[in-house]
Order: structure tokens, then sequence, then C-alpha cells
């Protein structure tokens, strides 16, 4: 198929176009020269902004914990419900949505890539189920692996090539595309009812801390050649002063670092940057951290915004599940993946007129507006944590219009009013830069070369929107500029059109991104040795029962690697 896109306004940052008027060939999914198109269809986008498709480098879209939070929350369907419509399912759910409403929701916005940021390895067969089902767009899923007994005990052995066997057998094995660390050892600690506040509190019966479990795996990660750094939820999240953890686990790699790529992605940052030492006096550290990564190459983050909304809050961090169904006294799911990982699920309303949560709102686009280098931010709201990804628009809304922000600043509690430095900060957005935290940061941080951007050979995932910047004030005009972004006028997926006017046209299926690395024989027969006994003396499923077949993806597509120095 082959589609021509003329006159559109192009924000295409990955390769320096800041709002031109270039046409964008399509041919066969994707971008081409346009002399390559010999009978293309037309699109005059005239008075339309271009940007490659969106990519999200953090939802909990799919996976087991998400069908649980559907079960505990039968008040959340009752929130969105819309008849099936010809090719489409109903659309069902609000913060935990149905697999089909998240497809179709993406693509309304312009999203076409979507990262499932922690699923458990043993029951990420789940997980890709859900993928499978999940329409339109591409994705992947990260295992989370910082309280997996075999990493620990290679880790507290110092056996990093036997790490690194273990987990290309890991990835391969589930289909996974990046190593995921929550709250790193606390899961394991937490099962022997302990907890972790700092990164050198050691881990019970492993006797290792999370500052050895993070450099452990930052080393398994280089000689891997994953290509994306290790996605760290940090410690402590959601404890007044926790900012000074996060720095902590910022500088714990810094002597590791390469110059020219990130070592380390901190998720969901806001839920880690809190100043003060009690509820009473929480405060903001985002100056303290925005001005580290302002100095250091070696970290990217993405964002975690707060939204007011009643949302479901779902993480393998137990440990604070536990806390927040303390705090808030609202219903709660434990659960623990044997010998793995864990997590919870507790139902949270972010209130504007509560002091706590106005200050979280606060913190998250302060830091934002603070990074000088948009490069090295993703816009998330850690979904379904921080709020429901279909609201996006308006955060984007608030980096690009200070008046904006002052409209919802009036209106939080009149405490964390004055206490905000958000009415001090005059930086707006402008396209270019909400088209890299937005698409070209998470598509670079991700390792994906055909995403984030229009340059010839990329993936034809194209969104256009009815903003015209040459005649409209995007400060002034903010609230037509949201409903712009919430409803593109078109998203193309891999050359097709997927969506017109914010509203999905078919259900269609995406690509799943998975690593297949390899290591030198040798390590692989010693790990199986190690997987054969340790499988039957502590879990309850057989080995070979544990892998997931690439036949079992619905468009399998494997980035292979060769390990290096292992």
């Amino acid at each position: 198929m082959e589609l021509l896109i003329t006159n559109a306004i192009v924000y295409d940052p990955a390769n320096g176009i800041d709002g031109e008027k270039i046409d964008i060939a399509v041919k066969d999914g994707r971008i081409v020269e346009t002399s390559e198109l010999k009978d293309a269809k037309v699109l005059d986008a005239s008075g339309l902004v271009a940007m490659p498709g969106g990519v999200d480098i953090h939802a909990h879209i799919a996976g087991p914990k998400v069908n649980k939070g559907r079960l505990l929350r039968p008040e959340d369907h009752l929130r969105m419900i819309n008849r099936r419509r010809e090719g489409l399912r109903p659309i069902v759910g609000y913060t935990i949505p149905t697999t089909f409403t998240t497809g179709y929701w993406y693509a309304s916005m312009g999203y076409t890539t979507v990262m499932e940021p922690a699923t458990p390895p043993l029951e990420t067969r789940h997980t890709h189920e859900e993928l499978n089902d999940t329409p339109i767009i591409d994705k992947a899923c990260f295992p989370v692996v910082d309280s997996n007994w075999f990493v620990l005990e290679y880790l507290k052995e110092g056996d990093i090539q036997g790490c690194s066997a273990y987990l290309a057998w890991l990835l391969r094995s589930v289909k996974g595309y990046a190593l995921k660390l929550v709250s790193p050892g606390s899961e394991e600690a937490w099962g022997w009812g302990e907890g972790l506040k700092g990164i050198d509190d050691p881990v019970p019966y492993f006797d290792i801390t999370p500052r050895e479990i993070i450099r452990g795996l930052h080393a398994v990660n280089k000689l891997l050649k994953l290509p994306s750094p290790i996605h760290i939820h940090c410690n402590d999240l959601g404890s007044p002063g926790n900012y000074r953890v996060t720095l902590d686990t910022m500088r714990c790699v810094e002597d590791l670092s390469e110059r020219d790529r990130p070592s380390l992605h901190i998720v969901h940052i806001q839920f880690n940057a809190y100043a003060g030492s009690g509820w009473g006096d929480l405060s903001s550290g985002a100056s303290e951290l925005a001005k580290y990564m302002n100095s250091h190459s070696h970290v990217t983050a993405d964002l975690g915004q707060v939204l007011f909304e009643d949302t479901t809050t779902m993480t393998a961090d137990g440990p604070w599940q536990y806390v927040l169904h303390r705090l808030s006294g609202n219903k709660w799911v434990n659960h623990d993946v044997e010998a793995e990982t864990g997590g919870g699920i507790v139902p949270y309303e972010y209130r504007r007129r509560n002091y706590v949560n106005a200050i979280q709102w606060s913190i998250g686009l302060e830091f934002a507006l603070m990074v000088k280098d948009p490069w090295k931010l993703c816009l998330t709201t850690d979904h379904p944590n921080g709020g429901p990804f279909i609201e996006y628009p308006r955060i984007m809304t608030w980096l690009l219009s200070s008046k904006a922000r002052e409209a919802a600043l009036a209106r939080i509690n009149r405490r964390a009013r004055r206490k905000s430095s958000l009415g001090s900060i005059d930086r707006e957005y402008s396209l270019y830069e909400l088209a890299i935290v937005t698409r070209a940061a998470p598509a670079r941080i991700l390792g994906l070369e055909g995403k984030g951007h229009l340059g010839i050979g990329a993936d034809a995932d194209v969104s256009l929107y009815k903003l015209n910047p040459y005649i409209m004030d995007l400060s002034k005009d903010y609230k037509r500029v949201r409903e712009a972004l919430r409803r593109a006028a078109y998203t193309i997926k891999g050359g097709e059109i997927v969506a017109i006017d914010g509203e999905a046209l078919n259900t269609t299926y995406g690509k799943t991104y998975w690593v297949d690395v390899e290591v030198p024989e040798r390590e692989e027969e010693r790990v199986k040795r190690d997987l054969n006994e340790k499988f039957e003396r502590y879990y309850s499923v057989k080995l070979e029962n544990y892998p997931i077949e690439e036949r079992d993806l619905r468009f399998p597509s494997p980035l292979h690697i060769r390990g290096e120095g292992i």
C-alpha cells in the first residue's frame, strides 16, 4: 500500500525537523522517498501537525495484576461503556480498561507503541495472552528480576557470567524485552516480613543490598548488549524524603556509565521525588533530582504524573501497596509469585483539595519543566497508578501552556499552592519538545530504531492533529489544543489509517518485540543444570512448562543479539 501525506506541519526531532511543511511518503509499512511512490493515495494534511506515532515507555496494560485489578473494581467498568460498532469490540472500563479499549484509546490519541513495564516471569504467559488481544499497537513486556532467587544467588556469589546466562535464558523463555527492577530486593524482604528503606539495607537470607543488585544487573545488561538500559522503580517509593534514595540510586552506577548511552532509566520519578520528613510537611525534591540529571548523562526518567482521578494503583512493590492500603483504608490485593516477585493492588483517589495529593501533582510538573534536556524525559502517568493514560492530553497541555497550569494551580489545596514553585516557572514546551518526550526520547531509550521518527526506513507510524501553530496561540488556546491531542485527526499505523477524528476504525493487530540473546554454549549448559535442580526444589511447575514459545505470540518480532564477554 502507498500513501502520500502532503502539506503537513512536521515535528520530527530525531531528524531535526521543527515545524516544516514536508510531504511524507509511505510504502509497504515504511517511510520512503517520495520518488519511490507510483500509485499512492494522497492525504491532504494542510493545517495539520504531523508527528511520529506516540511511544509509551511505561503503562501497565496487560497481565495478571491488571486482570486482578479488573476483578477488584467492577465499579470501574461502569465509568465508560460504549456499545460495539462495526469492526470494533465494546469499550468498557476507565482506569483498567479491557484489552480492546486499550488499543482503541491509544490509537485515538495517535499512540502506536506501548510497553508493559512489569511482568512476573512465571505469569508472563498471561501477559502475552492479553498483549495478543490488544489491538492496533506494537508492544513488549519487561520481566521483573530484582527479587528473583536465581538472580540474587548469582549476584551474591559475584557470578555475573552465570547471572547473564540465566537472564538471557529468562528473556528468551518469557519473550521479554528489557530488565525491570522494582524497589530492588524489597519484595523478597517483604516475604520475610521486613522492609528496605535505602539502597544499602541487606536483603534477608541472601545478604545482598539493593546497591549490589543494581550494579550487578547494570553489568549484566551491558554484557548482554540489551537494547534498553535497566528500568528501575527506586526503593522507598511514596515516602517523604525519598528523593535522597533516588539520588543514591542515580549515583550508584555513575562510575560504570558510558558516555554515549544511558545506564539507568528511572521509572515514574514523581513518586520518588519527595522531600520533607512526614506527610504534614511533604514538599518537592524535584529541583534536586532535576539538577542532578541536568549535569549527568547516564540517567533518563519517565514522569509518573499524578492526575486528580479515582484510579487503581498496582505495582510489584508489595510493601508500598500495604502502606497505601493502611493509609487509605481501601481494599487491597497482595500477591506473591513463587521465588520471583510479588505485588499489590489498591484503589486510590487523588484529590486536588488534599494537601499531599496536590503536592504530588505539582512535583511531577516541576520536574518536567526543570529538566533542561527533553531527550532525558518521557511523559507517563505510570498508568494507571498516577491516572489513566487516556488523560495524557491534559498533561501535554500543562507542559505547553503556563495559562493551563495557572488555571489548574488555582483549584488545588491552598497550602500546597503556596509551597509549589510551579507559579514561578514560565517555561512552556514547544511542539518539538512535546514530540521528543512522547515519541523520540522513549523510542531512543528503548532502542527501537524504527520508532519515534519519520526518517527513511522508519515504521510508517504517523499521527496528525488539528493544530496549526502558525495561527494558534498554543498557550492561550490550551483547551482547543487539549481536544486536538485527545482526538487525533488521523492515526496511521504501519502505513494504514487506523483511526480518524479520535475513533478507531478496525481491530487490527501489531507486533510484540522481544530479545533473543545468544550466549556461549558452556554458560548455557551450566545454567541449565542450575535450572533443573532448583526448579525441582523450589517451583510448583516443571521447567519444561515454563518457556513461552514464539508461536504463542500473535506477531512476534524478535531482536537477535550476541552477548559479549560472557
